[in-house]
């Protein structure tokens, strides 16, 4: 039997894909498979860690497969304890609802919503009894539920597990008997939860889906990339925002970065990875800003990074800050000016920044997070650089 034409596009880049088998069968009998993926409205933005999923989508979307997105404002209020080695914080409705404002418009950067299935999950969860929520719970037992990872490493830490958590993995499998999935994507975290589901169908009658999983791509500090790690790249930050974070990446995640963000064929990256890292990064930069906002950002990106960090020129949009507040005439310490203008959360952070180094006056760099800085020049402003991308022209309001 040849395999089928699109199996190899199910099969590029993932790192599980139990039932190839399976899946052959499926594609030889539907010419539009149900691929299903879900996302829950955790936090209002997403990153590029959730384009590795959405990349793979779009793919399947253009070989003329149905995408189903669950949008999972239910399952936010309980918390994906995948991962976890910790209680994670519940939502509220309200919170869910907030975060969902922005997340099938982030989405769009990457599928065509035009053709895509887009279900909230709430649909049939906030219709269920609680006669209904216990059948639904009846489906599993302890012992199934604790064979999971992250909960047996919890357990052996002494680490709190709420009850409720046991309720996320039922949840996601029982979207997948609403929906009819043929198919389920999610990260390599998720792999317990997508079985669930494959057994809740089986116990409906239904055909159990395919399941398959693709790498988590680790942020900038090298952790799996998270907006509550601070260390990821939003869908809807800026061009040179994106360019410069991307090349702050250690040097050993490119090669992922590469092959699961960019669609460069593997002859370019394999020739760009053995050449000098620093054009392999910038390359790399310059793909991701093609990715989410276009080839005519991405050059300019480029070019505006080099200026400032290869020619070492200023940037050209250099943001300017009005201070409102009293400037005395012996000088503003330091620290309260950053903190005032925004340059730093608070004034720790301004105290830490200056004693790490990472603040320039006019060129120069500061040392004392407490130091006087005089009132600005009225025409020019106080040039102050934070970090090597953050750049604020300040004068008095």
């Amino acid at each position: 039997m040849q395999p089928h034409p699109h199996l190899e596009v199910f099969a590029r880049g993932t790192i599980d894909l139990l039932q190839s088998d399976e899946l052959q069968r499926k594609l030889e009998r539907k010419p539009q498979l149900r691929v299903k993926f879900g996302m829950d409205p955790s936090s209002p933005d997403l990153h590029l860690g959730h384009a590795v999923q959405l990349r793979k989508l779009r793919d399947l979307q253009d070989l003329g497969h149905q995408i189903v997105l669950i949008v999972g404002d239910a399952t936010a209020m309980v918390g994906d304890p995948s991962g976890r080695n910790k209680l994670r914080p519940q939502l509220t409705r309200a919170e869910v609802e907030k975060n969902l404002v922005t997340y099938t418009e982030q989405a769009r950067k990457v599928l065509d919503m035009e053709r895509t299935e887009v279900r909230r999950n709430s649909e049939w969860f906030d219709r269920m009894g609680f006669e209904e929520i216990l059948e639904l719970s009846s489906r599993m037992t302890v012992a199934q539920m604790i064979q999971r990872d992250t909960f047996q490493k919890r357990m052996q830490e002494g680490a709190p597990i709420g009850i409720h958590e046991f309720l996320y993995p039922l949840m996601q499998g029982w979207d997948s008997v609403q929906v009819e999935a043929d198919i389920e994507l999610g990260g390599t975290d998720q792999l317990f939860n997508l079985l669930v589901g494959r057994d809740l169908q089986e116990q409906c009658g239904q055909e159990p889906q395919v399941v398959f999983t693709l790498p988590l791509i680790r942020g900038l500090d090298g952790r799996k990339m998270s907006k509550s790690y601070g260390n990821s790249i939003g869908l809807l930050d800026p061009p040179g925002e994106v360019f410069g974070r991307t090349m702050s990446i250690a040097d050993e995640e490119m090669e992922d970065w590469f092959r699961l963000l960019s669609r460069l064929s593997s002859e370019e990256i394999d020739g760009l990875l053995a050449g000098h890292p620093r054009e392999a990064k910038a390359r790399l930069a310059e793909a991701m800003v093609e990715f989410l906002h276009g080839p005519r950002a991405a050059s300019e990106a480029r070019a505006a990074f080099d200026r400032q960090f290869v020619k070492k020129e200023l940037p050209d949009d250099i943001p300017e800050k009005r201070f409102e507040g009293e400037w005395p005439e012996e000088g503003l310490p330091l620290a309260v000016l950053l903190r005032e203008i925004g340059l730093a959360q608070s004034g720790s952070e301004a105290r830490r920044l200056v004693g790490q180094g990472g603040v320039r006056l006019e060129g120069e760099v500061a040392s004392d997070p407490m130091g006087l800085v005089p009132s600005p020049n009225p025409d020019q402003g106080l040039l102050i650089q934070v970090g090597k991308r953050r750049f604020a022209r300040v004068y008095r309001g």
